[in-house]
């Protein structure tokens, strides 16, 4: 099944048939990233080759509909797509990934908005800050919002974004919290993204001064995170998958591709590079050196074990037409953190391992330990969050404390 050649009873390509493919075409793209990832860190922007090349590849339509001309793939196909191109540069996977899963959000919106986006144009990208750090009036026909949203991954990219606003009704109360869709030429980008890791991702923030926001362009968080969504329902099953486990799990995949490189450079370096002030020529050949890729490796297992297996548990409800409970939604959240502290982990003994030399300006390694640190403590991958509503679950206590669960 795992053929490029498998096909299903239609005769179409599997789904199994079209991941590989995707993940294939990913891989090919490690050369050209690795090429330019320390060119769009200096530039704090992915160069125009890179989205060119990720364009080419189908990245940014991976949960497009495929009657817009997009992939409709599956969470595991981003996820899979994703470590493969963060094996090669953490920013460029992590653009990628936004793009993708925010186009996907952007398909949950009702039918007049989704052709809006993807109907004029195909390679629409959609990027988006999901904080309700917008307002939105009530006018005729829609909301007039205004607001500032940080931080914004891939913003020079996109056509799109959809944004997080509260939203107040004629008396001034708020109403609903919401994600908003606004042209990106309706936006202005503020270039506020000076940082540690991650640079390349250009996650600069958005700002909207009194812009019109028509009523079918707007999503309902609290509906949402139950699995209500204003799209005519059909045979897209993709787009029935549960809102914070898609929005969440998507986030680890770039992590997984930053483990990985680090895993492979180290083992690497280490058949040819002395330990120094011991008698061994070779790390390779040092016990403490062994031990510590073995227990790095592990905990990169594990992270890719929860990670993959709570991903596949959202497609199969999805192709089922089953919406995930609660309870097990908090155990998605819980283990997306998990796995994303478990990389960091990995990445810091191997670093240990590898020793001084791996922090030099010119050696990946600094790059992949920088950028999976910064990549990790996005909001939704803060594993206190994780633990807290994975352990009020298991014990019973209803009070809620997000609604990205």
């Amino acid at each position: 099944m795992n053929s490029i050649n498998s096909q299903n009873e239609t005769g179409a390509p599997s789904r199994e048939a079209v991941r590989a493919g995707l993940v294939a075409r990913a891989v090919e793209l490690q050369p050209l990233l690795r090429k330019h990832a320390a060119h769009g860190e200096a530039d704090r922007v992915l160069p125009t080759e890179v989205v060119d090349a990720l364009a080419e590849a189908g990245v940014f339509r991976l949960l497009t509909p495929r009657r817009y001309g997009g992939h409709e793939t599956d969470l595991r196909t981003l996820t899979e797509v994703s470590e493969a191109l963060g094996e090669a540069d953490g920013s460029a996977a992590w653009v990628g990934m936004i793009i993708a899963v925010t186009n996907w959000l952007a398909s949950l919106f009702p039918d007049k908005a989704q052709e809006e986006v993807f109907g004029a144009d195909p390679d629409a990208r959609v990027t988006g800050v999901a904080a309700p750090t917008g307002m939105g009036e009530r006018v005729p026909g829609g909301w007039r919002v205004s607001g500032k949203w940080s931080y914004n991954s891939g913003a020079p990219f996109a056509t799109w974004a959809a944004v997080g606003a509260l939203l107040k009704g004629e008396d001034g109360t708020v109403q609903d919290q919401a994600l908003v869709l606004i042209p990106a030429s309706e936006l202005t980008v503020e270039d506020t993204w000076n940082t540690a890791g991650m640079r390349a991702t250009a996650s600069n923030t958005l700002i909207a001064s009194d812009v019109f926001v028509p009523e079918h362009r707007v999503l309902s968080v609290p509906a949402a995170a139950e699995g209500v969504y204003p799209r005519t329902a059909g045979d897209e099953t993709l787009y029935g998958s549960m809102f914070g486990p898609m929005l969440l799990l998507c986030l680890v995949g770039p992590l997984l591709g930053l483990g990985r490189a680090a895993l492979g450079t180290v083992a690497g370096d280490a058949t040819a590079k002395p330990l120094s002030f011991t008698v061994h020529p070779r790390q390779a050949d040092s016990v403490g050196v062994q031990v510590q890729v073995a227990e790095a490796a592990l905990k990169l297992e594990t992270a890719r074990l929860h990670t993959y297996r709570a991903a596949d548990e959202v497609d199969r409800a999805a192709l089922s037409g089953e919406l995930l409970d609660y309870a097990t939604r908090t155990h998605i959240r819980a283990r997306a953190g998990l796995a994303a502290q478990q990389v960091l982990e990995a990445i810091n003994i191997l670093l240990n391992a590898h020793g001084a030399s791996g922090f030099a300006d010119d050696r990946p390694l600094q790059r992949v330990w920088r950028d999976a640190n910064v990549a990790a403590r996005h909001a939704g991958l803060v594993p206190a969050v994780g633990l807290e509503v994975y352990g009020k679950s298991l014990l019973g206590v209803t009070e809620r404390v997000s609604l990205m669960v």
